[in-house]
């Protein structure tokens, strides 16, 4: 074995591949359509302890392909929108310089839960500033996690003031920062995923409600399916790479279909009589704001895209429509979020449908 193969295998961590994940099927489309797009505004995740949701987005993270970067720039920027560079990319473009373009993986960054606010945002590099007497900005895990994906584990035990900072960036793209007379603002385009135990509290409801989808994940029940993950996750364990080449085909086919769904996106419509009724069961539902109704209809088409599609269906609307509304009923910090059931009632009684043969799907289509 070469030299450089050899250093390959040793930096690059194998990681459980997402088509080999059982179960969990919520969170799995959650997580694709945010891929699809990131405008839906991140998912939040809640379940159970050991129920695989770091190794699922990981997985994630990983099935996705290679994005062009500008080289050597610490944000990530795409070498040509200009709404994904760096000012510092986009002046040397203006100026007819030309950047050197490198290939990346889609980054995934974890938060760790004692982060500071400086070293999410950024801050003065302090070490440049007493060495060479110059004000620089050191690049904080938002610039890192531009055109990536950036993971809160156990968000809802993180400050408040920081779930803030991560949903506005989320939202606008862009993540600005102020600091002893340095002003810089770079692009911050990420999914947020956040996950927690709803043991350990919820978020306040007007947090809760910034995220784009909420996924609900409870530990498998089913003795034949616990064996089953287990025996996967065995099978990786003593000997990944075999495990990985045996589901490279399906990886490349996803990977493959993702693409195609990203590109498909823009050209998705959606009937006029749909959104109508998409608004009608949020009005029903006393959903605050507008965000419930924007997110169903992103969401929709999103989930069009992913098969195929340039119209989104009723079918489409009843399997993300949950997701999308189910974490904004919730008035009272006090109360359990809906399992869901209140959501699917009234989107029954608007589409005109009946509810047993819907519920009926949905409880066929999480198991």
């Amino acid at each position: 074995m070469s030299s450089t193969a050899t250093l390959s295998s040793i930096t690059r961590r194998a990681v459980f591949p997402f088509t080999a994940i059982v179960g969990q099927e919520e969170m799995k489309l959650a997580l694709m359509l945010n891929v699809i797009d990131p405008k839906i505004g991140g998912v939040m995740i809640m379940g159970d302890r050991g129920t695989g949701k770091s190794t699922t987005i990981r997985a994630l993270a990983d099935v996705l392909p290679e994005i062009e970067v500008v080289d050597d720039d610490p944000f990530n920027s795409h070498p040509n929108d200009p709404d994904l560079m760096s000012d510092w990319v986009r002046d040397r473009l203006t100026q007819g310089e030309s950047v050197d373009v490198a290939q990346k993986k889609v980054q995934m960054v974890d938060l760790p839960l004692g982060a500071t606010e400086d070293r999410v945002c950024g801050t003065i590099d302090i070490e440049k500033a007493l060495s060479e007497g110059v004000r620089a900005f050191e690049p904080g895990l938002l610039a890192q996690a531009n055109r990536g994906i950036l993971y809160v584990d156990e968000v809802n035990l993180l400050d408040d003031h920081l779930v803030d900072v991560l949903l506005d960036s989320a939202a606008s793209g862009w993540n600005t920062v102020e600091r002893e007379g340095v002003s810089i603002r770079h692009p911050a385009r990420f999914v947020l995923v956040g996950s927690g135990n709803p043991e350990e509290g919820e978020l306040r409801p007007q947090l809760l409600d910034r995220f784009g989808m909420h996924a609900e994940i409870r530990t498998v029940k089913e003795p034949e399916l616990r064996v089953k993950i287990v025996e996967e996750r065995t099978a990786f364990d003593q000997d990944p790479a075999d495990f990985l080449e045996q589901h490279n085909n399906e990886q490349t086919e996803l990977q493959e279909k993702i693409v195609a769904a990203q590109e498909r996106l823009k050209s998705v419509t959606i009937d006029h009589e749909m959104r109508v009724q998409i608004s009608r069961v949020c009005s029903e539902l006393d959903v605050d704001g507008l965000r419930g109704d924007i997110v169903t209809n992103r969401a929709a088409k999103a989930i069009a895209a992913l098969e195929g599609r340039t119209e989104v269906t009723v079918d489409d609307i009843r399997r993300i429509i949950v997701l999308c509304l189910r974490h904004r009923l919730r008035k009272d910090p006090l109360e359990s979020i809906d399992s869901g059931y209140k959501v699917m009632k009234t989107f029954c009684q608007v589409f005109g449908l009946a509810e047993e043969e819907v519920m009926a799907q949905n409880g066929a289509a999480m198991n």
